[in-house]
């Protein structure tokens, strides 16, 4: 199993923890850094071309999923243990730690999400908006639905884990497919 690939861009090449894992057909270009036992998922794009993207640790941004950035000065930051589900679009914005973003979720230039908040799946967060920590936003524009309940919460906290373990077994897969 191939690890994804890793582009330069204007000399500035994408970093990977050793114990990360970014799966083939994914593409990070530019200034990417990826921390340790975060997972990129297949097919995803990260294209840090004209600012930076950075992802925490244990977090993972599942298959098929888009980060870009601005060059108005908006970076893609994502904090520790954050869950990007699949086919998202994080452009400009921050995503803080223990956070969730759901499938096919879009958040926009100058939002973020705070530790702790849950953007539902499909939902579209307008540039700039803030979702606030226990909160859960949904539709489009996205906008306050309900507080989080326990089981939303409970289910936010054994994601991270779950998928930091199977990165690591992906990532064993790897290695001995490459003889390392």
């Amino acid at each position: 199993m191939e690890r994804g690939q890793l582009h330069p861009y204007r000399g500035v090449m994408p970093r990977v923890d050793e114990t990360a894992f970014v799966a083939p057909g994914a593409h990070l270009i530019g200034d990417v850094v990826i921390g340790a036992r975060s997972s990129v998922w297949f097919n995803c794009v990260l294209r840090g071309d004209v600012h930076f993207i950075r992802v925490g640790e244990g977090s993972n941004i599942q298959d098929g999923t888009v980060l870009h950035v601005t060059n108005a000065g908006d970076a893609v930051v994502i904090g520790n243990d954050v869950l990007v589900g699949h086919n998202c679009m994080l452009h400009g914005c921050e995503i803080q730690d223990g956070a969730f973003v759901g499938m096919s979720a879009t958040v926009l230039d100058g939002a973020v999400v705070e530790t702790g908040g849950m953007v539902a799946a499909g939902a579209m967060v307008p540039p700039g908006k803030v979702v606030r920590s226990g909160e859960m936003w949904g539709g489009s524009p996205a906008k306050l639905m309900r507080e989080l309940r326990e089981s939303d919460q409970r289910m936010m906290k054994f994601g991270a884990p779950h998928y930091a373990e199977m990165a690591a077994e992906y990532l064993e897969m790897q290695k001995a497919a490459e003889g390392k």
